[in-house]
């Protein structure tokens, strides 16, 4: 039986980057999907407005661990402004492609990401540039 999946959605599955938790994380998002129950959690440090490191934890479908094994790969290294800027299409590029039935793993790993910078604006005091959507316009997304 042909795999949906590509090879880089299967090696960020088989062998997913910066899994765990980051101690004493300057941001943490939690998001979850409970119509297919996955859930993510995003980890960042920021060292001078540079993501210096992300880590994630992933309860979910393949998919789900390789949209989050991708997103922190391409947030590793970037300016907090950068990583505002990316997008579940952008992960899925960098993915080579989902399957449509499983774009909202990618919506849930940017959602993750939003909800991690956001924690941290507001752990800094500072007004986050960031509109966290609801669990309905999380689902719009996906459709």
């Amino acid at each position: 039986m042909k795999s949906p999946y590509n090879e880089k959605v299967m090696d960020h599955f088989m062998n997913p980057r910066n899994v765990g938790e980051i101690e004493n994380p300057d941001g943490v998002g939690k998001v979850g999907n409970p119509a297919c129950g996955d859930i993510m959690e995003m980890f960042i440090k920021i060292e001078d407005d540079v993501i210096v490191d992300a880590k994630f934890k992933t309860f979910g479908c393949g998919a789900a661990i390789a949209t989050s094994s991708m997103a922190t790969e391409l947030i590793k290294g970037k300016s907090v402004e950068e990583a505002i800027e990316l997008t579940n299409e952008k992960v899925t590029t960098a993915l080579g492609g989902l399957p449509k039935v499983k774009r909202h793993c990618s919506v849930l790993a940017e959602q993750a990401l939003q909800s991690a910078l956001h924690d941290y604006y507001e752990k800094k005091g500072i007004p986050s540039p960031i509109k966290l959507k609801t669990e309905e316009e999380m689902h719009e997304d996906e459709e």
